[in-house]
Parts: structure tokens; sequence; C-alpha cells
């Protein structure tokens, strides 16, 4: 196998374990330190709200010579920690970006940025918007004229205000608001979106004051007719207390006696996986969530850095307010901030290693995640099988898979993201969709277009959810290109005179752009290396890319959907490597204006061929709901793989050991079986393979 030598003028040091890696998350004295320098920037008496304080990932240039050197185990080149900061003068709307350089103390950037730019929510100031919203006068009377039940209980659910270029420079919220079931008031988890009210204050988060009251239309037009008395309509629970429950369920358990097949370590601070043949460091911050860096497989270098970049869900109603809602999850949110603390036996099964973090909260203080990563092993079914007719001996391997996984709940919905790793040198990224619709009050008999009716009274809309998953690759090297394959029938001729022929055809991608599958043409894209071939076929040695076929954006080019969601019109975005772009919907989504996400680097059309290149994967769903949707959603899953073509030279699970029942000890469920569980095809080891071939398979 050829080697890509990486060199450095970077000064060197001998490798300390205690020092933080230069990948490492912030810990919790670094935000204290981070914080500190920039609150010294100001005035005693100014009030900083932090957005977030989180690791500025150093160049790449500095970077990848740190991570061979030390996975050569040679010298580290030194590289400074630094911390990314965005922080408002609270009650303001003077919004800044600052990096911090935590080696020498210093402060190399502190600005502050211009309209149109605006800093995400944090949990602090979502509930802050609750408060004010029922608090306000005005909504006070608005609700009085609902004549709701003695006692009803309004819950308010805040949403990021969305672009439409219609007085939507300043940050705002819309709040929707619903009431709990009357007959479960008292029950704080009681399901408040089975019964949406028709009131939708909008609040400024700089006064945090409701500037204006919405009411929704609840017809087939456009027309409000204003707060209606509430009629009395049934609740519908989601949570096990209210629900008459199985009870032929029997447990089912995930047992390792032995423990588990993989090794987590803390090196420099970070954590580093070994399982199988595979090894990546684990990173977490406010955002991405999970982020993992360094990827090999048997040393090889696979991928420099594999994150979810973005989301964006925009919905189908197009009346106001309605026409406004798209929401850039993380961007608005964040998948890490959001992140939930993983429990036993409920969100993983087996033996399960939890990865806690460390964030920041809105006054700059370490804010402790705990188990927002859980580690696990579990059985993807067979990974390989072949039974040889002849003798009857069937050769076997199970697919044991590697998981690691977050589960993050945004307002109503919940995701369960995965990276998954088998012993085939593959890779999935799974995104699992679950939660609770997003629901608006429709009036009685009524049907429209853009949604379904879930529940009496309640109104599912329509939703993309598009995802956008970034591969920055190094297959083999540095140095890698984007090509497609294509299968085409071969013309008739002497050669093909009947006609069955068909061939594959390779298309280099020279320019940075958006290109798109075409399932026609079984158009499967690849990232290679040509500088390292197979030693077998001599092919460059390549990872493909399956992603499934998903509508994209639905929201004409022209609508603010389209311009701030820059990822959501191609299946693949291709650009040449820079830092700090590492949002495929740009640094700031909240009532973004576009223009400075991955179609805007994508228009660069700069060379990509052979060169430091990164790589995003579109995928998702049109979600048209089903009322078997709610009150609670089953989970939706999607999945994009990176698979190896040329990488290996076999089947690299090829060294798996056989699946046995001396290993697997697996039970029969009945007696009438006892006898066949004795029987089996001896084979030249003199162990009794898993399966015994039928009369059918002897010819």
């Amino acid at each position: 196998m050829a080697t890509e030598s990486v060199s450095t003028a970077l000064p060197l040091r001998t490798a300390k374990q205690s020092e933080a890696h230069p990948l490492a998350p912030l810990n919790a004295g670094e935000i204290r330190n981070a914080v500190l320098l920039i609150k010294a920037q100001w005035p005693a008496n100014v009030d900083l709200r932090f957005k977030c304080v989180t690791l500025h990932e150093p160049a790449k240039a500095e970077t990848v010579p740190f991570i061979e050197a030390e996975f050569h185990g040679y010298n580290l080149p030194r590289v400074d920690r630094r911390a990314f900061l965005n922080y408002y003068l609270r009650n303001t709307n003077k919004f800044h970006e600052a990096v911090v350089n935590l080696s020498t103390q210093t402060v190399e950037k502190n600005v502050r940025l211009g309209p149109n730019l605006h800093g995400p929510g944090d949990g602090e100031e979502i509930l802050a918007i609750e408060r004010v919203a029922l608090g306000d006068e005005g909504v006070q009377a608005e609700i009085a004229k609902l004549k709701l039940p003695e006692g009803a209980h309004v819950v308010v659910d805040p949403w990021i205000y969305g672009s439409d270029g219609v007085n939507d420079d300043e940050r705002l919220w819309q709040a929707f608001l619903y009431m709990r079931d009357p007959e479960n008031s008292a029950e704080a988890d009681s399901n408040h979106y089975a019964l949406p009210l028709t009131i939708s204050p909008v609040i400024s988060s700089t006064s945090m004051k409701v500037v204006r009251i919405d009411h929704l239309p609840t017809g087939k037009d456009n027309t409000i007719s204003g707060p209606k008395p509430y009629q009395r309509r049934p609740g519908n629970e989601y949570i096990s207390e209210l629900q008459q429950l199985r009870t032929d369920l029997k447990p089912l358990h995930v047992v390792q006696p032995e423990g588990a097949s993989f090794a987590v370590t803390n090196q420099g601070t970070s954590h580093v996986v070994e399982w199988q043949k595979w090894s990546f460091r684990v990173g977490f911050n406010y955002r991405e969530g999970m982020v993992l860096y360094d990827v090999r497989y048997e040393g090889r270098n696979l991928f420099y850095r594999l994150s979810l970049s973005d989301m964006n869900i925009p919905y189908a109603d197009p009346r106001h307010p309605f026409h406004k809602k798209s929401a850039f999850d993380l961007g608005d949110a964040g998948a890490g901030v959001m992140a939930n603390d993983l429990k036993l036996g409920c969100d993983c099964l087996g033996s399960i290693h939890y990865l806690s973090a460390v964030l920041a909260d809105d006054k700059g203080e370490p804010m402790n995640m705990p188990n927002v990563v859980c580690i696990h092993e579990q059985d993807g079914g067979i990974g390989w099988k072949h039974t040889n007719y002849r003798t009857g001996r069937a050769a076997v391997v199970r697919n044991r898979e590697l998981v690691l996984q977050s589960i993050i709940t945004v307002a109503n919905y919940e995701y369960i993201m995965a990276f998954m790793f088998n012993q085939a040198g593959e890779l999935a990224y799974e995104v699992r969709a679950t939660g609770i619709l997003s629901t608006q009050p429709i009036d009685d008999g009524l049907e429209v277009p853009w949604g379904t009716v879930v529940h009496p009274g309640v109104l599912a809309t329509h939703h993309q959810h598009i995802f956008s998953l970034r591969v920055d690759p190094m297959i083999d090297g540095y140095h890698n290109r984007l090509v497609y394959d294509e299968a085409l029938p071969m013309p008739r001729s002497d050669f093909n005179p009947h006609g069955t022929g068909y061939y594959t055809q390779e298309t280099v991608l020279e320019k940075s752009g958006g290109y798109d599958l075409d399932f026609e043409r079984n158009r499967t894209f690849k990232i290679q290396n040509v500088d390292v071939r197979n030693a077998v076929n001599g092919k460059p040695v390549a990872y493909k890319i399956h992603a499934p076929p998903f509508q994209k954006i639905l929201s004409d080019t022209e609508s603010f959907n389209h311009k701030r969601a820059e990822f959501s019109d191609s299946n693949i975005y291709a650009v040449r490597y820079r830092d700090g772009e590492l949002y495929a919907g740009g640094q700031y989504t909240n009532q973004s204006r576009g223009g400075t996400g991955v179609r805007s680097w994508a228009n660069r059309k700069e060379n990509i061929k052979d060169e430091d290149l990164v790589v995003f994967v579109q995928f998702g769903i049109n979600h048209i709901p089903r009322i078997e949707d709610f009150p609670v959603m089953p989970c939706e899953v999607i999945k994009v793989a990176l698979k190896p073509v040329n990488f290996f030279e076999r089947n690299p699970a090829i060294d798996v050991p056989p699946s046995s029942q001396e290993f697997n000890k697996s039970t029969l469920l009945s007696e009438q079986h006892q006898q066949g569980a004795t029987e089996g095809v001896i084979d030249g080891s003199g162990q009794v393979c898993c399966t015994t071939p039928g009369p059918s398979s002897k010819l």
C-alpha cells in the first residue's frame, strides 16, 4: 500500500498525554478561561449572554501533521488551543463573534456582527419566552375570549420566527399555544399537541415583550375568524400511565457475559474508540453534537472529519404565519445542547459505554451534559453466508455492528442519530425521526391538501426533513477526487447481437458544484485516491456513497426557504476544503437570508480533482403525516452508507469467526425441536455448522 508523507515546519515538542488534544472538546476550565478573557474586554457592569463557547478547531494544515505524527509515534508539533464564542450584550441586539487563543491567553477576534445575523435559542431563553407569552395582558385577554374550561393549563411552544423579508430584521420568536386535556391537566406530560389554540403571540428577544398577537387561520383559506369559544374535544395521550398496555410481551435481554469488544480510552482529554480494525476520535460540540475525527481502518486513513452538518424542516402551509415555519434544528438550537441524558435499558441495550460532555450555559458557565453518547455493539443479522450444496457445509458469519448513538429533543421532535460501523469496512450514518408532530387547529369537517387531520380539530402539516452529512475524506491520503459511475446499455452490434450487454462508465468531477443521483442510470458517487491502486485489479482505492432517494426542497427557488437551506437542492455538494466551512446552511441560520452556505461555496467553481475536497451528502424524507403518526410518531429510518470499493484485496470480513451455537448460545422455544437441535452437519474441523440444508438444496 502506498503512503503519503506529511511535512510540517511547525515547532516540535514531546508528546504529553495530559495536554488537551487539538481536536478535544473544551473542558470546564477552558470554558471559564475563554469567558473571562471576553468579559475582560468589557466594563464590569456589562452583562453578556453567551450563545456558544466551543472549540475553535485548528487549521487543517496544523492538525494533519499533528495526527499523523501522533499515529506514527513521532514528536508532536505545537498546535494552539482556541475557543470560539458567540454572545450578546444582554437585552440588546448587539451580537458578537470572538476567537480566544487559550494557549497564549489572547483575544484574537472580537467583533460585532452585522444585520440579519442572529444567534440560536438557548434553554433559558426558551423558558423565558414561555413566561413572557403567558404573562402578557393582551395574550391573557385573548385566551379569556376562548372560554377555556376552568383550571385549563395553557402550554407555549416557542418557535424561531423564520424569514419572509417582511419586518423580520429584528430577532423574534413566534409562540404557538396549546392546552392540556382538562381531564389530565394535572399531568405535566399530558399531550398538549392534541389541543392547539388559535392564538400565536410574537415576542421580541431584545425587549422580551409581546410585539404582536397573530390569530391563526383554521379554514381552507387565509380567512381568520378570530377567537372561537372552546368546544370540548378529547385528548390523545402518549405516556404509558394513560394507556391500556399490552400484557403479552416477554423480556428480550441483550447480554454480553464477557463484556464488549470495543475499547474507549481517554487520550489528550478526549475519547479514542478502537473496535475490531477501526479507530477514531470522538468529539462533541453544542451545534453538531457528535463529531468523528481521524477515522482509520487497520491504520489506513479514511476520513478526517465526519458530522451531521445541518438539517432543515420546511413546512407546507402557505398561510401566515405558518409559511415561516422552516426550522434549522442544528443552527437554530443545537444537536449538542439539546442532547438527551441517555438511560440504561431504555435508549441503548446491551453492554453500554457512555460519553458525557461539557458545554456552556447562557452565563458562560460550564454545563454538564451527562450520557450524551452511548456506545454499544449490536447484531446486524447475517454478514455473509454460503452453503456448498455438494457437501452440505454452510459457512456463515454474523454482522456485528458498533453503534455510537445520540438523541436530541427539539421541542416536539426527537432525532435518534447514530454512526454505525461493521466488520466489512463499512460505515453508515442513520437518523430515526420520531417524537410528536407540530400541530395547528383546523375547523371541524375540513380537509386541506397541505396537511392531514390526525385528531378532531388537529391538523399536521406536510413538511420535509432534509439532512446534510459532511464528509471530509482522507482515503489513503489527503488528495482525493469525486467521481460517479453509471450503468449504461450497450448498443446492439455484432458483439451484442441480443441487446443484453451493459457496461459502467466513470465520470470525474473537476469543479465544485451540486450534483444529483440518477437511479435510472444507477449513478453512484465515489471518493477516490488515484495515487493508491488496488494490488489485485489496479483500480484506485475508493469509498462509495450510498444515499437514499429523497425529494429535494419543494419551496421555489425565489423563496426564502430555498435561499436559506443552501444544501436542500442537490443530492451531493462537493467543494474544495476551506477552514471554518462546516455548516451547509451557513454559520448563522436563525432568520437567515442565505448566501453563506454550501451552495455559495460550490458556486466558486474551484478545482476539486485530486485536491483536499469535502463532500456534503443530502438525505431526508417528505413527511406526509399519517393518523398513525399521532399522538407520537413511530420511528422513520433513513441512512447514508459509505462502503469500500477496491479498497481491500478481498472481503475484509472474511476473517470474522463463524457463527456457531457454541458461541451464540441460542435457545429453542418448543420441545418438539429438541431432537433437531442435536442434528447438524459436521464440518472438516469436527464442529457442528449452523445450517442443515433441506432436500431441495441437493441436486
